[in-house]
């Protein structure tokens, strides 16, 4: 059976799976790269749209288009806007809490937190909700378990090294983006009530 919400999110991640496969055309143009990210600010977004290679690309496409099939109630509306605000803050992240790192490229951040933002908004549907909560202790064993032994199989197939504070840190963008989905939420509806 077909998730429901497949044809509004397939043309959403086929666009971007295209966009990706365009930037890796000029990567060197669309990467995180510390020195010059305050001067050209489409690095914020792009450099999670690129990869260091096609098997990077490849892989990372694979678990994008995973997305609707692994949580049939994800919303349109939610997957735009956690394409469009997660990049940014993971970019920050990288900034802020790791200046060694020079260079980053990858969806990989950003898919861990979209995943997140899934995961918790299907806690809220009552037939999802056992599935959603296996879904974020698998991350979290996923990400205690890179943290612990490291991520050399993929680091092999991709042939670049795999920075896994990204996906602590795309987890944490996908926390903060729903806390800021929730209150934003909350003064709408609290705002349309003192309206009636």
């Amino acid at each position: 059976m077909w998730p429901k919400q497949l044809p509004s999110l397939l043309p959403i991640i086929l666009g971007i799976g295209l966009v990706c496969g365009l930037l890796q055309l000029d990567m060197n143009t669309f990467i995180y790269q510390r020195d010059v990210m305050t001067g050209e600010p489409w690095r914020w977004w792009t450099a999670h749209w690129v990869h260091v290679g096609w098997r990077h690309y490849a892989l990372n496409m694979l678990a994008f288009l995973s997305l609707p099939f692994i949580f049939p109630q994800l919303q349109r509306q939610t997957l735009l806007l956690g394409l469009l605000v997660l990049p940014p803050l993971l970019s920050a992240g990288l900034y802020e809490l790791l200046p060694a790192v020079q260079a980053y490229a990858g969806l990989s951040g950003i898919l861990h937190g979209i995943f997140v933002v899934a995961a918790i908004e299907s806690l809220f549907i009552q037939r999802e909700r056992k599935f959603a909560i296996l879904v974020l202790v698998c991350i979290a064993l996923k990400i205690g378990v890179e943290k612990w032994m490291g991520y050399s199989e993929t680091a092999q197939f991709i042939q670049a090294p795999v920075l896994i504070e990204s996906h602590q840190i795309g987890v944490l963008t996908g926390i903060i983006f729903i806390l800021l989905k929730t209150v934003i939420c909350y003064l709408k509806h609290k705002n349309s009530l003192t309206k009636l």
